[in-house]
């Protein structure tokens, strides 16, 4: 299961993590060579519910930012919140940008793109908290 998938499952246990889309597919050369342009997953038909309820009736909520810090985000729902583990949740979201790893930007960046991917998914965040 992807880093991605282990957060939403975390969020949603009822949810099927496995069909959890962490960022487009990559392009698929065909025979000749071709790339073929990437297709996103759709997300589920039901929507899956109201995401800050959830994680602010967590265990810890009142007391972790996790609405804008990736760190408190990934301790609230139980997971590695190291820089080693945020390295590897950046690389399933083919982060390119040039902020250093564990710095202010990045981790924003990183926890925007997780909020994303929860909407895209079928969670409903509310857009302040989107990228």
């Amino acid at each position: 299961m992807s880093f991605f998938g282990k957060i939403f499952s975390k969020i949603f246990p009822s949810a099927n993590a496995a069909e959890v889309v962490a960022a487009p597919p990559a392009p698929a050369a065909d025979a000749a060579g071709a790339s073929a342009p990437a297709v996103a997953a759709p997300p589920p038909a039901i929507p899956l519910g109201d995401v800050a309820p959830i994680l602010d009736a967590m265990p810890g909520a009142s007391a972790l930012n996790w609405r804008s810090s990736i760190v408190d985000l990934l301790k609230l729902v139980g997971l590695d919140s190291s820089l080693a583990a945020r390295k590897e949740l950046a690389s399933e979201f083919t982060y390119s940008g040039s902020d250093e790893p564990g710095s202010a930007a990045w981790n924003i960046w990183l926890h925007r793109q997780v909020m994303s991917r929860i909407a895209a998914n079928g969670g409903t965040i509310p857009a302040e908290l989107r990228d």
